[in-house]
Order: structure tokens, then sequence, then C-alpha cells
């Protein structure tokens, strides 16, 4: 057994803190083929972003079916809207998890024959192929091995009520005492000796603090519990330099923060005691000992509650969710200044960056469960969810995440959202994001059909109009540094024409995204328009441009593809006159780019339109990655995120055919997520490597007439 605990900590690797041995780190992980590490864990580890573990046992074994479920799903809500990623921890058919998919925690959740896998359980667990819920020992192991330093609980186990007779003592304890991780929990379950527990924690040498306040040790769904701990600290700022000081010093042991249950939601500890007692009372009653003894003591006392304290339990690993992920965000700013303190003589080096001027949106996406939409003020039956959004704020979201690091400029009220927004956009530059009292954050609720498809849009967008001229100004100097500058039909029209003049004054290159039919033609109601070096419009959109300037229009859209595109063309040519290139956005049906050829292409790079003047003018169809309905989430960031892509490419000085595959891969997967840019998205999964090693059907040429 030895052997086998070894040969899985030599293939869970060692943890490190640089992005450079991040890498390493992660490759080590997946080399011994015992860990899947999620995608979007593996990418934040290697970019030294925050990471909080979570356990499993909780759902395998914590609660009833479909509540275990929805609990995992709000729980890792709760982590990445507070600005971390979440990596729950678990074992599916043999094979250690960090990070599930949706699919890969229903099957845990709804798992009759799951495995409740400590320390002692992974060799058999995993030589069996079995599948299994990790408990506080056994996720502290992964947590570890996969370089994740915080991990929330919802309570640790410990010594057990009569302990020092049966030594009943939890595995948690000892691991506590070699294994260097921070546990954030509610302290140890009530069911337990909490007296003889913290003495045990501190024969293993384990530093325990009360988050908040007080240093009353938490009892689980109790505040108190009679005894205090060691230390407390007051907030997350004051957790993350305690959890930073202990694994800087290398002891090996671990940390608990205890996380009083919130006040409104805890249990009366009169109450919760005299519940215990009788369902301790049934246990022995029973021969109920071992790992079977606090499943068995939870449901008892669910039952003997009246159901309060699963409405405690609730609400605690929620309040611990919430709190663990505060910590690890301000842990990884600590480490990230102590890295950038430690080489004092390195210069600035960073290139110019991109600017995005647009709109930042809460987005509430509906997404309908049945084909039909139901109108009449019927309740339809779907899923709602939050996510965060905006055109401008989805291209810098996505050009972050394929390294280029853009300044946005935006507007947000002070208010209920702020927080969120800004623990979400963490990986951004949002220093241009103007925060105003009074004001209400804009936000957006898209009502979605079961194939995903738009089908209606409300929003609450005023704040908009204080991205003004005079704001953006303020940024002139960046503005005429940028290597790119984008805007989306958001921002008024006084700004957008400021933006034009500046372009025109010092030769840089704009692209303008239209955002709807309604908006798409503001800078053409003046000749702004002839300074924009791109513009991304769909059909419609394009349709509203030549309206606006007086060019002839179809009454009707084809919606055959061949016809549709040869529209698009049509349209798109009298704009060529002064833009370098089209970028016409076909849903499904792909992309076509309109522009001049240049070497047997379309040149997408600033200033090449000027030098091939006398060029033929041509457009490209690119057909999209083929995906079935089924797969679809959302499609409301997938426009942005192919207009990023491409732009992304434009900036890293690929071709063409690079730059557009780019595109359609950063679309693809953001049509997979729920969120509108997909977490997915990095300069891994969108790369000229990724385009180079994938087959492509080749563009379909047409010469405008």
């Amino acid at each position: 057994m030895h052997k086998m605990i070894r040969k899985i900590t030599l293939s869970l690797g060692r943890q490190v803190s640089s992005v450079a041995r991040g890498a390493t780190q992660v490759r080590r992980l997946l080399h011994g083929g015992y860990v899947r590490i999620h995608p979007s864990v593996q990418e934040a580890l290697v970019e030294s972003r925050p990471v909080v573990a979570l356990e499993s046992t909780i759902i395998t074994h914590g609660m009833a079916y479909p509540l275990n479920l929805s609990m995992a799903r709000k729980v890792e809500e709760i982590v990445r809207t507070n600005g971390a990623v979440p990596a729950t921890v678990g074992i599916l058919r043999g094979q250690i998890h960090v990070g599930l998919t949706d699919e890969e925690l229903e099957f845990l959740a709804s798992s009759k024959n799951a495995v409740k896998v400590s320390r002692r359980d992974f060799p058999f667990v995993l030589s069996q192929g079995l599948s299994g819920g990790t408990t506080v020992s056994g996720t502290m192991i992964v947590a570890h091995k996969a370089g994740i330093p915080v991990f929330v609980s919802g309570g640790i186990g410990g010594v057990h009520r009569d302990g020092e007779n049966t030594l009943d003592v939890s595995a948690d304890l000892t691991e506590l005492g070699r294994t260097p991780v921070a546990v954030v929990s509610a302290g140890a379950k009530s069911i337990l000796d909490i007296g003889r527990t913290l003495e045990y924690l501190e024969t293993q040498g384990v530093c325990v603090a009360a988050f908040g306040e007080s240093r009353e040790f938490p009892a689980f769904f109790s505040r108190q519990s009679g005894f205090q701990a060691p230390y407390h600290v007051q907030d997350e700022e004051e957790a993350a330099k305690l959890i930073d000081c202990a694994l800087g010093l290398g002891l090996g042991s671990g940390v608990l923060i205890a996380v009083p249950c919130p006040q409104e939601r805890a249990a009366q500890g009169q109450v919760i005691e005299e519940a215990i007692q009788q369902a301790l009372s049934q246990a022995r009653s029973k021969g109920i000992t071992g790992k079977d003894v606090t499943p068995f003591l939870l449901q008892k006392l669910i039952e003997l509650t009246d159901g309060k304290s699963l409405d405690s339990n609730l609400a605690l690993i929620q309040n611990n969710a919430r709190v663990g992920s505060c910590i690890a965000v301000a842990l990884s700013k600590l480490q990230k200044a102590r890295r950038k303190r430690s080489q004092p003589g390195q210069k600035d080096m960073s290139a110019p960056q991109p600017v995005v001027i647009g709109g930042i949106n809460v987005d509430f996406i509906a997404k309908a469960q049945n084909p039909e939409i139901l109108g009449g003020g019927q309740t339809n039956a779907g899923r709602v969810r939050r996510a965060f959004g905006g055109v401008g704020r989805n291209l810098a979201d996505c050009l972050s995440r394929l390294g280029q690091a853009p300044l946005l400029l935006s507007a947000v009220g002070k208010d209920e959202h702020l927080e969120s927004v800004l623990h979400y956009c963490h990986h951004m530059d949002m220093s241009g994001v103007l925060r105003l009292e009074g004001e209400s954050t804009a936000t957006y609720c898209a009502v979605i059909s079961s194939a995903g498809e738009l089908s209606l849009g409300l929003g609450d967008m005023d704040i908009h109009q204080q991205i003004t001229e005079q704001y953006v100004s303020q940024f002139k100097e960046k503005l005429c540094q940028a290597p790119l500058v984008c805007i989306d039909g958001n921002v008024p029209l006084s700004t957008i024409q400021y933006v034009c003049q500046v372009a025109r004054e010092h030769q840089l290159a704009v692209c303008y995204e239209p955002t709807d039919e309604n908006k798409a033609s503001k800078p053409f109601l003046s000749d702004s328009w002839k300074a924009l070096t791109y513009i991304s419009p769909n059909l419609q959109e394009l349709r509203a441009i030549n309206r606006t300037l007086g060019n002839p229009v179809p009454a009707e859209l084809p919606s055959r593809l061949e016809d549709a595109v040869q529209a698009a063309v049509a349209l798109a040519c009298p704009l060529l006159s002064h833009l370098q290139c089209v970028v016409v956005t076909l849903g499904a049906h792909g992309v076509l780019l309109c522009g001049r050829s240049l070497a047997g292409s379309i040149s997408l790079h600033p200033g090449a339109h000027r030098q091939a003047a006398a060029a033929r003018l041509c457009a490209a169809h690119y057909p999209a990655i083929p995906i079935s309905r089924e797969e679809i989430v959302n499609v409301s960031g997938a426009g942005d995120s192919l207009m990023a892509g491409i732009l992304a490419g434009v900036l890293a000085k690929h071709d063409t055919g690079t730059c557009v595959r780019m595109g359609l891969l950063a679309a693809s997967l953001s049509l997979r997520s729920y969120e509108p840019i997909s977490p997915e998205i990095s300069t891994s999964s969108v790369s000229q490597e990724q385009v180079k090693s994938r087959s492509w059907p080749e563009a379909k040429w047409l010469l405008c007439h």
C-alpha cells in the first residue's frame, strides 16, 4: 500500500508557484495517468491565477440527489463570481479529476455506489476503477500535489465523541498535520468532540484561526462551540497573509480557517446538541461505526431538526465558498506582488496596449427547455444563469485570454454588481473602468431558445452614455500608442466621432463592432466611418449601414447561404473605398471577409489596403466549425469571440487564414459555454499551432462587382 501511495505522490508532482514551474507541474500531474485536470483549472494553475479546491464527499455522501447537485453547482458559481476558478476534486472510474464538468458533477451526484475516499482508499479505488467522493483528507492530498493552496469544505472531521475509548479519529486531522494546504471550513462538525479535536490539531502542529471578529471556534451548524480558537483573522487579507507565511516557512503542515455559519441561518446550539445525543444513541444501538457514522448522524440530524440542520449546512458551505474564494484571490495577489518585488531591476518592457471602448453588462441568460417558447404571460420551463457580458467587455475578455492584455474603457455603477464584475474580470486591465455613485451597472436579459438562438433581449444600459468623449480623452496618450482600438456601438455617438478623429490624425487601426441593428449606423451618420479600419456586422447590421449611407438595399434578406453570401458581398463592397476589411458574421455559416486581394489573400494588417489601392475587391467565405445543436449552450458571445480571435491573430502578425481560423476556434468554444466568453479560451486552445493541427475546408473566393 505504501508503494502505491508513493507512486501516486510521485505522479502528482510538486507544488510550485511560478508560471514556468506551474506548467512543469501540470505536465507531471498528467504524465502518470492517475489524474485529469480540467482545462480551465490547468490554465489557471499555469498562469498563477487563484484556484479553489472543493471536496466531493459532500456531493456523494452529504446530501441526497438532486439537492447535492444544485448545491455543487451553486458553490462553483460562487467561487467563479468571487474571482477564482473552482476545482472540484473527485474520482471517476479510477481516475482522479481536478475540476469537473457539469456532466461529471451529475454523475457523482446521482451515483449509488460512490466510495468515500480518504488517504488510505486511493490505491484500492484507483486500481479497481471505482468512482468516489474525496474527503477533506483526500482532497487536501490532491490539492497540494496540484499546487492549489486553498481548499473549501463544509466542516472537517475530528475526534468522535467517546474517541478516547474507540480511538475513532478522522484522518482529516493527521492530514492537516502533514499537508500544507489551507482548509476553509465551518470548524469541525457538531457531532464531534470539539475540545479534543482542537487538542489533537495542536498536537499535529496545525495553525487554527477563527475568521471574523470573534475567536469563538464554530461548530458547523452553530456559531458557538464553547471553545476558543488559538487565533483569529479579521478578513480575507489577514487570512491570506497567515496562509502565505505558513507556506513560506515550509512547515509541512496545513492551516485551518474556521468560518462561522451566517448568523441568520445558524442553528441554536442547545437544539442541535439534543438532536446529536439522540442520533448518537441510535447509531450505537444500530452498531454503526467507522466512516459510516458521520453520514448516518448528519441524516438523522436533518430528520430530528425538521430540516433546520440542512438549511444551516447549505448556508455555511455557500458562505465558506465565498470566504474561501476571496482568500484565494487575496493570496494570489500577495504572491504576485512578492514575485514582482523579487525582480526589482527588471524594466517594464511591455508593448503598448490595445484599447477597447465599450459596455460592461451583467447578463441574465434564460434558456428555454422546450423547443417552443409560449407567449401570453405563460411561464416557460428553462434555466436562468447569471453571466458577465457587454460587447466591449467580451472583446477585452477574449483578447486578454489570448495574451493581448487590452485596456478596457467603460463604466459601471457603485452598486450590488460592482464587486462581482471586478472579481470576475480580475484577469483583465480594468483600470480604465469608470465607477459611478448613484448609477446602475448595465444589465441585460437574454431569452434563448432550446436550440441556443436569441429570441428576445431586454437591456437597462443607460450607464453606457457615461463613456463620454471627455472621459475617453483622458486616455488620449494610450489611444495614440495603441496598436489597435476597438469600439462598440453602445457608446455615445460623440465618443465614436472623437475616437475616429484621433484615429485619422494619428493613423490608428480602429475596429467598430456594430452591437445591433439599431446602433450599427452611428459612425456612418457623418464622415467619421472613413477613419475606421475594420467593421464586423452581421447581415442585418450591414444592411442598416448601407441604408444610412443611401446605398440601395434589399427589402428582404435571403436565408439560403449562397444568396446570403452574394447579398453580403454586394453590401460590403461600397464600404471598401475607405475600410480595409468588412468582416461579415454569418452565424452557423461562418464568416465572410471582404477586402482587397493582396498576394493571393485579403490582408488584415493595418495599412495594407493603401498599398493595394488598385487591387481587385474580393471576398472569401470561411465555413464555421461544425457544432451540433445539442452542444450549443449560448450564442450571445460567439460573434465577439470570433472577432477577438481574428484581432488577436492580427496583433500577433499571423496570416489571414490563421487569423480567421483562430476566430472560428474561439467562437466554437464560446458556443459551448454558459459564459459569453468561454473560460476555455486561452493561448493554447486558440493559437497558430491549434490552427495548423486541424484540417479546414478551403475558403470560397468571390469577386466584388
